[in-house]
C-alpha cells in the first residue's frame, strides 16, 4: 500500500511538475513576446525629423533584478540599405546570420490605404520563433512595414536560468515529498493492517494447544471489531467442539477399559476350563484375540486423546537408541527371516525420552516394514545417525508403490489405504498417528520420505538431549 501510494503520488506529483514548468516556461515566453513586440513597433516607426535611423540604446528589456539580457537587432530600409545593426553578445557571430534570414522569410505588411480590397485592417502579429546558435537561444521578432523592416533577437538566457533554478526545485521538492508521502503511507497502511496481523498472528498459533488464544477487542480498530468478534467466537465453537471430541475420547477409552479387562479375563479363565483343541476353545481364541485387538484400540485411543490436550505424560531418561535398535533388530530376523536385514547404527546414540513410548514408535515403523513388504526378495534397511543436535533414524523397506494421493494420508487416523478395510494385512490404521504424535511429544517428527521406486521409508528425527 505504501508503495502503491507513493506510485501513485509520485506520478501525479511528476505530471504536475511537468505541466507546471511548461506553463511557467509559456508564460516568461510570452512575456518576453510581448515586450519584444513593443520594441518592434518603436523601432519600426517612422525616422524622426532630428534623426535619419532608429537608434540602438532605445532597444531595453526589463526583466527584474537588474538581470542584463543580450540583444541583438538589425533595421534596414525600403532599399534594404541597414540602417542599425547591433549585437551586445559580440562573441556569438551567428546570430546576425538569423536576423538577415528571418527578414527574407518575413512577408511585408502594407498598410490599409495600399490594400485593395475593403475588408477591415487587423494586423498579424509579427511571428516570434527561437533559434540556436553555438552560444546561446535566441527569441527572433520580426516586422516589416514600406519604410523599415526590423529584425530583434533576445537571449533566453536568462529564461533558461530561472527555469533550470524551477527544475532544481522540483527536482529537489518531488523526492522529498514522495517520501514524506511512503512514510506516512507506510505508517498509516502499518496501522490498518496491525489488527489483520494480529488475527494473522492468531491463526498461526490455533493448534489443538492453542484453542484458548482471543484477540482483544479494545486494541484495535473500530473497522475490524465484528471481524475480530466473530474470530472469536469461532474458536470459542471449535474449543468447545474439540474438548467435547477429545472428552469423549478419553472417557470412552477409560470406561472401555475395565469392561474389556474383565471380559480378557474371563476369556482366559474360560479358555483354561475348556477341553484342549476342541471347537469351544477355537471359538473362545478367536474372542480373545478379538478383545485384546480391542484393548490395543483403546489404548491408542487414549495416548491420542491425551496428545490432543497437550496431556500425554513423558516418563524421561537416558535411551540408548542404538542398543534398543539393536534389540529389536534381532526381533525382525526372529519375525521375519526370509527377509534381508541392513543396518547402518552407529553405537552411542542417545536421547532424553519415555523408552517404553519410543520403543512403540519403533515397533510400529518395523512391525509396517514386515507387513508391508514384499513377498519376494524383500529387505529391510535401518540406519541411524547423528546430524548436528538432532538422531535421524531411518527404516527402508521394499514395497509397492504408494500413490501420492495415498502418501498425504498415511498419517490420518483409521486411514489403511485399503478402502474395503479388509483384514489381509493385520491393522487398525491408528499406529502412524499415534508414532507421530509421540515423536512430536518429544520435540521430534515423524516423517515419511520420498525414495525410489519400489520403497518405502520413514524418519523418526528426535533432538539430542532434549527435555520435555
Amino acid at each position: 500500500m505504501a508503495l502503491l501510494s507513493a506510485a501513485l503520488a509520485g506520478s501525479t506529483l511528476l505530471g504536475f511538475a511537468v505541466v507546471s514548468w511548461f506553463q511557467i516556461y509559456n508564460a516568461k515566453i510570452s512575456r518576453l513576446d510581448a515586450q519584444l513586440l513593443n520594441q518592434l513597433m518603436r523601432t519600426s516607426r517612422p525616422p524622426e525629423p532630428e534623426r535619419l535611423h532608429p537608434r540602438p540604446e532605445l532597444l531595453s528589456f526589463d526583466w527584474g533584478n537588474h538581470t542584463t539580457i543580450p540583444v541583438a537587432a538589425l533595421v534596414v530600409d525600403s532599399n534594404s540599405n541597414t540602417l542599425t545593426e547591433f549585437n551586445s553578445l559580440p562573441e556569438d557571430t551567428q546570430v546576425q546570420g538569423l536576423l538577415v534570414k528571418r527578414l527574407q522569410l518575413t512577408p511585408l505588411i502594407l498598410p490599409p490605404r495600399e490594400r485593395r480590397d475593403s475588408r477591415p485592417f487587423r494586423p498579424d502579429p509579427p511571428p516570434f520563433v527561437t533559434e540556436k546558435t553555438a552560444k546561446a537561444h535566441w527569441r527572433i521578432g520580426v516586422m516589416k512595414s514600406p519604410h523599415s523592416q526590423v529584425a530583434i533577437a533576445v537571449s533566453l538566457q536568462a529564461v533558461n536560468q530561472e527555469m533550470a533554478s524551477i527544475s532544481n526545485i522540483f527536482l529537489v521538492s518531488i523526492p522529498i515529498a514522495l517520501l514524506l508521502i511512503a512514510v506516512g503511507a507506510w505508517l498509516i497502511s502499518g496501522g490498518a493492517l496491525r489488527p489483520i496481523a494480529q488475527l494473522t498472528g492468531v491463526i498461526q498459533q490455533v493448534t489443538v494447544k492453542g484453542l484458548d488464544q482471543r484477540i482483544p477487542i479494545g486494541t484495535t480498530d473500530v473497522e475490524f471489531v465484528e471481524l475480530i468478534q466473530v474470530f472469536n467466537q469461532m474458536l470459542s465453537r471449535l474449543e468447545r467442539s474439540f474438548t467435547q471430541a477429545s472428552r469423549f475420547s478419553a472417557d470412552a477409552a477409560h470406561e472401555l477399559k475395565t469392561p474389556l479387562t474383565i471380559l480378557q479375563g474371563e476369556l482366559e479363565r474360560t479358555l483354561q476350563q475348556v477341553d484342549p483343541g476342541s471347537e469351544v476353545q477355537q471359538r473362545l481364541s478367536n474372542l480373545l484375540d478379538e478383545v485384546r485387538r480391542l484393548s490395543g484400540i483403546m489404548r491408542k485411543l487414549l495416548l491420542l486423546s491425551l496428545a490432543d490436550a497437550g496431556q500425554m505424560s513423558l516418563y524421561l531418561v537416558g535411551v540408548d537408541m542404538s542398543e534398543l535398535l539393536m534389540e529389536m533388530l534381532e526381533d525382525v530376523e526372529l519375525l521375519a527371516p526370509h527377509l534381508t536385514v541392513k543396518n547402518h547404527i552407529l553405537s552411542g546414540l542417545k536421547v532424553q525420552g519415555d523408552r517404553d513410548l519410543l520403543m512403540q514408535v519403533l515397533q510400529n515403523l518395523l512391525s509396517n516394514a514386515i507387513k508391508y513388504n514384499l513377498a519376494d526378495n524383500g529387505w529391510i534397511e535401518i540406519s541411524a545417525q547423528q546430524q548436528q543436535n538432532q538422531l535421524h533414524i531411518t527404516i527402508t523397506n521394499a514395497s509397492k508403490d504408494i500413490p501420492a494421493s495415498d502418501r498425504d494420508r498415511l498419517f490420518d487416523r483409521f486411514y489403511r489405504g485399503d478402502p474395503a478395510r479388509t483384514r489381509q494385512v493385520e491393522g487398525i490404521g491408528l499406529g502412524l498417528s499415534l508414532a507421530r504424535e509421540i515423536a512430536r511429544a518429544h520435540h521430534g517428527d515423524l516423517t515419511v520420505n520420498s525414495t525410489f521406486p519400489g520403497q518405502t521409508a520413514f524418519t523418526l528425527t528426535l533432538p539430542i538431549g532434549t527435555r520435555g
